[in-house]
């Protein structure tokens, strides 16, 4: 049977990402995301940070699956 790989969606908030893999920090601070050092990132969706900080979500979520991908 075929592993089942999280994947990164739009909905889990930065505090449950970072929980998943904390090297995604370096992804989000890449796009000048400073959130993971904010409290208010435990409960700011991924696609609320994104467009708080004007980056297309879906450009986001690529990047960030794209890393942990590289870390399994």
């Amino acid at each position: 049977m075929k592993k089942d790989n999280k994947k990164i969606d739009k909905n889990m908030t930065i505090k449950q990402l970072l929980q998943l893999d904390e090297t995604l920090a370096d992804v989000l601070m890449g796009f000048g995301m400073f959130c993971v050092l904010c409290h208010i990132a435990d409960d700011e969706t991924v696609e609320e940070a994104a467009m708080a900080h004007g980056i297309d979500v879906d450009f986001l979520l690529e990047k960030l699956n794209e890393q942990l991908g590289q870390n399994k």
